[in-house]
């Protein structure tokens, strides 16, 4: 099938302020694109690219004073397969890991992996290990936290989150990230669009997602704990430690929203009828 994307993000500068950008498709799902994943930006000012330790696609550019609109809108395929399942995938023991995954397996910003690892073994240490353990962390951190945006704010930890029982989508995979790594599974962060494809929800304003990924056998897998079902159509811009490594955008002095935008929609005419431009936001 093949997916629109697309964002209309629109900010006022008071001054003039350097910002980086992570707006842009995974490098790993770029040759499924059909059309340009550009960001645009006006007014117009000149953009670096370049490629973060994490293996991510990141802007950089110097937002003047003022109204500032970055958008685009492009065209991707995707198989229409739900995540994928291996219940018999094994941990990996830590000194066979491959050496790139073992940051994963520390503690950071919004993962105190190091305050919880007494929790963990006592919640998940009798669980098989592999699958079924990594599995069970989401099953419990999704029945765990209540879903409420009220209760969000950008300092949340997973500890926090636990406390607390309420949180927005990075809080359930913090909390379920941060118990992976205290077990020794490699667990990431990460965001993309995530349209409601194949799935009935209430009629809500479109957003970016984040979920994340556990080292299980020889890869990384997907795992949801906010939805905790396989779903259709995600598509993958960025990866870190925790959301602190993958924010959209981060400026570097004040930077006031006024406009967010997101498209994720499946495309159900022949995708020539569409310009490529983001004029339709």
């Amino acid at each position: 099938m093949l997916i629109r994307l697309g964002y209309d993000i629109r900010f006022f500068f008071p001054v003039r302020t350097p910002v980086v950008t992570l707006l842009h498709v995974h490098p790993s799902r770029e040759k499924d694109l059909r059309e340009p994943d550009s960001l645009v930006i006006e007014p117009h000012v000149p953009v670096d690219h370049y490629i973060d330790s994490f293996g991510n696609h990141c802007g950089r550019f110097v937002a003047p004073a003022g109204y500032l609109r970055l958008f685009s809108a492009s065209l991707i395929e995707d198989p229409r397969t739900p995540d994928p399942i291996n219940l018999s995938a094994r941990e990996v023991p830590v000194e066979e890991l491959p050496t790139d995954t073992l940051r994963f397996l520390l503690a950071s910003r919004y993962c105190e992996s190091d305050v919880l690892s007494n929790t963990a073994a006592q919640l998940f240490g009798h669980v098989p290990r592999g699958w079924e353990r990594v599995q069970t962390i989401v099953d419990w951190a999704h029945n765990k936290i209540t879903f409420d945006y009220n209760s969000a704010r950008p300092t949340k930890t997973a500890v926090e989150v636990m406390n607390e029982g309420r949180g927005v989508c990075r809080d359930f995979q913090h909390l379920a990230i941060t118990m992976c790594r205290c077990l020794n599974i490699p667990a990431r962060y990460a965001t993309g669009y995530m349209g409601d494809i194949d799935w009935v929800v209430p009629p809500a304003p479109m957003d970016f997602s984040a979920w994340f990924e556990a080292y299980l056998e020889d890869r990384w897998w997907t795992f949801d704990a906010r939805n905790n079902k396989p779903r259709v159509g995600r598509v993958l811009m960025a990866t870190g430690r925790d959301a602190a490594d993958v924010a959209l955008t981060t400026s570097f002095g004040q930077a006031d929203l006024m406009q967010f935008t997101v498209v994720s929609d499946e495309v159900l005419q022949p995708p020539s009828v569409f310009n490529s431009s983001a004029a339709a936001f």
